[in-house]
């Protein structure tokens, strides 16, 4: 009968992974760190730099842990039974403090989890990696994870373990997927990821793809958040908002840059929480349904205005903590208000705590700069074409819509993300598979955001920033389109500036660079954008874009902006706009909101708010935006005197609207413009009102029509035209 030795602690450890837990490059640590069976007996191995001395607390048992001292701050201890728990308790230069194991913690990520991380298709990306806050086997803690398929090792860092990434190197999973649970780590702890790379080559520290929060640029590190205890009180307003968002309801958006909007003393950005009352406020007295944020996701230079994220999961600490933003949303819901997002997966910056070379290898972006780089941005492009890199963005996507509740996301720069040869020299793109220009793989990851965000999140929007003619862009994916709910008219844009730009003398020449959006507007659920990009770059402000003398440039914006809430099509203005600031827009400081001191700006701010609310009482202007049943020309062909008019229609019973534009500083009175029905119709708006700012010309409150045929019409009116104005006239009640 054989006797059974009990061998000491020393002689069970393996030295290998002794030398490469020490030195920070164990693949596999919790193989060999906390409770691990050695035969007959249990060995328990704990790494702690520093220490002195190292004892485990099981019940009222203290059982002192050995140094190995050839690996310094390792320390054994050997056990014949398996403690069911424990604690630690360490002790350093006379100080002692207790802590939990994390590697005495199993995994928390499903195989499920890792299977639909595996294969790209896990809708929630954001409920499965990053940091979560929790409590498990009644401890409190933090379970990161990270996808990081090439890589050697992966460690969390952060203050809680001085930086040190031989301190919790991390689980490896399947499908490359890293995860650990750090008891003792709460909400505002700073972390990164510190990974030996698939070459074996330290990397410079990550932040988290997935983090929920970051830490004020031009500090780099994530930031824990629990997301867990949203406050919200907005279920009425999401339950009728499907209405509200519908190609059928009026739409008019304020985009703003939070940053500059508007600035407290000392040129401090407002927080969200001060946004949420004046912005908020503002935004719903001015009669806007809608505001849409710059990108708001957490980028490290401010210059980029957004545009270049780096945290896509981290609403941006410059204004506040994620709770925060949920209540700036919270409260425009409160007033009505819809919330738009830009949202960027079209490219990002290069900055090393960044997606780049995330695990020493390509892995979020392509390869081949002729496909991975962006020339005219220095920025990367995501290789859409892995599965788990475009989940990464569709699940961004809904994280959004769900999270924070946001009503929509309008993504910018689609036709960089649609064309390989965007912007680029003949010899310096690759085709696809079909030899052709189109990226399919950005394609389909559009279709399928627009698939998943429409069909989980009941009542959103999404909108296309696309410059070119590809076709379909909100025709339905099962239509072959990519899905989304509207386009941007940059067409009209382009166009109908370049027209008002030229000097009024000119203008007979250029006629129907107003007129041709008419050709195409109901191909597409358009947006009228007059956007932020209109006015950066040397570009100048929307009042000095216009001609002629200080009267004469207000008249023509005024005139200007009656034409784009009258055109077809939903309305975007950015901020500062609609009170026809001097400058151009400065992201470093405020806006100039001493103008609107000033009648000229004042009257200018009282225009659009009028526009606005005129525009959501009358279902003729919005109702039929994309039917061509909802428009009517009486004359378009006037080039000689620069006048337009036109007729909107809405359902059977809603009262028609006549629209007549004069863009030249004659006034045109005894002009005869055909009415499509009988009786008074009233003069509802006039750019030229002393209101706004203008000469006070019109046509006394309303015109009777005439049975004198006109303009295709039977009955027809004579009006006074003012110089450089829209008129717009609405049906009298019967």
């Amino acid at each position: 009968m054989s006797k059974t030795i009990s061998l000491p602690a020393e002689a069970l450890v393996d030295h290998n992974a002794a030398r490469a837990i020490a030195s920070g490059h164990c693949a596999d640590p919790f193989t060999q760190l906390g409770l691990q069976d050695r035969g007959n007996a249990v060995l328990l191995t704990v790494f702690v730099p520093g220490a002195d001395a190292v004892t485990c607390l099981t019940g009222k048992i203290e059982t002192v842990l050995t140094p190995l001292h050839d690996y310094p701050g390792m320390f054994i201890a050997r056990f014949d039974k398996r403690p069911k728990t424990y604690r630690l308790r360490a002790t350093a230069q006379g100080h002692a403090w207790d802590f939990e194991d994390p590697y005495r913690f199993g995994p928390v990520l499903t195989d499920e989890d890792i299977h639909y991380i595996g294969e790209g298709r896990h809708r929630r990306l954001w409920a499965a990696l990053g940091a979560h806050v929790m409590t498990r086997d009644g401890v409190a803690g933090t379970h990161f994870a990270v996808w990081a398929p090439n890589a050697q090792r992966v460690s969390v860092v952060g203050d809680f373990n001085v930086w040190d990434g031989r301190r919790a190197p991390m689980r490896r999973r399947g499908g490359g997927v890293w995860e650990i649970f750090i008891p003792g780590v709460a909400p505002g702890d700073v972390y990164k990821y510190e990974l030996i790379g698939a070459h074996g080559t330290r990397l410079p520290l990550k932040a988290d793809p997935m983090g929920f929060g970051a830490e004020h640029p031009p500090r780099t590190g994530s930031v824990v958040r629990d997301l867990s205890h949203a406050d919200w009180h907005d279920a009425a307003y999401l339950k009728r908002r499907g209405a509200a968002q519908s190609i059928d309801a009026p739409i008019t958006i304020y985009e703003v840059n939070l940053a500059s909007w508007k600035r407290a003393p000392g040129n401090r950005p407002l927080s969200y929480l001060e946004l949420a009352t004046d912005l908020v406020d503002y935004a719903a007295w001015m009669g806007f349904t809608h505001l849409e944020l710059m990108p708001i996701s957490e980028h490290p230079f401010d210059g980029s205005w957004g545009y270049q994220p780096v945290g896509m999961f981290a609403p941006t600490i410059r204004h506040g903590t994620p709770d925060e933003f949920r209540a700036l949303v919270d409260a425009a819901h409160a007033m009505g208000l819809g919330v738009l997002l830009d949202w960027v997966p079209g490219h990002f910056p290069i900055d090393d705590h960044g997606l780049g070379n995330f695990d020493g290898t390509h892995l979020y972006e392509h390869a081949d700069p002729r496909e991975g780089f962006h020339q005219d941005w220095n920025t990367l492009i995501p290789n859409f074409g892995r599965n788990e890199v475009a989940n990464y963005y569709t699940s961004n996507a809904l994280y959004w819509l769900e999270e924070y509740h946001l009503d929509g996301i309008r993504v910018d720069a689609v036709a960089s993300m649609l064309y390989r040869d965007y912007s680029r020299q003949h010899d310096a793109w690759v085709p696809n598979k079909d030899g052709g220009r189109e990226n399919f793989e950005a394609i389909a990851l559009l279709q399928n955001m627009n698939t998943l965000t429409y069909g989980e999140v009941p009542g959103i929007m999404t909108v296309a920033e696309e410059s070119t003619a590809f076709p379909g862009v909100s025709r339905p994916v099962d239509y072959g389109g990519l899905g989304f709910g509207f386009k941007w008219n940059m067409g009209w844009m382009n166009d109908s500036l370049r027209y008002m730009e030229k000097d009024p003398i000119h203008r007979r020449h250029h006629h129907h660079e107003m007129t041709f959006s008419l050709h195409y507007a109901f191909g597409e659920n358009y947006v009228l954008p007059i956007s932020h990009d209109e006015v950066v770059h040397g570009k100048g402000s929307m009042l000095h874009k216009m001609p002629g003398n200080a009267w004469e440039r207000f008249a023509n914006l005024r005139a200007y902006y009656g034409f784009m809430w009258t055109h077809p099509g939903k309305k975007l203005l950015f901020m500062g706009q609609e009170f026809a600031q001097s400058k151009e827009w400065n992201h470093n400081q405020s806006l100039d909101w001493h103008e609107c001191d000033d009648g000229r700006h004042k009257g200018m701010q009282m225009w659009v708010r009028d526009l606005n609310r005129f525009y959501r009482a009358t279902p003729s202007l919005y109702l039929n935006d994309t039917r061509p049943s909802g428009f009517q020309w009486l004359e378009a062909n006037d080039a000689d005197r620069s006048v337009f008019a036109y007729v909107r229609h809405g359902g059977p019973n809603d009262p028609k609207v006549v629209v007549v534009m004069n863009m030249t500083p004659v006034e045109r009175p005894g002009y005869r413009v055909g009415l499509p029905l009988a009786g008074r119709w009233r003069e509802a708006l006039n750019s030229d009102a002393e209101a706004y700012g203008g000469g006070g010309r019109g046509n006394m409150g309303g015109v009777m029509s005439e049975n004198v045929p006109r303009m295709g019409q039977d009955q027809s009116a004579v009006m006074n035209i003012p110089p450089l104005s829209t008129v717009i006239f609405i049906q009298d009640a019967k």
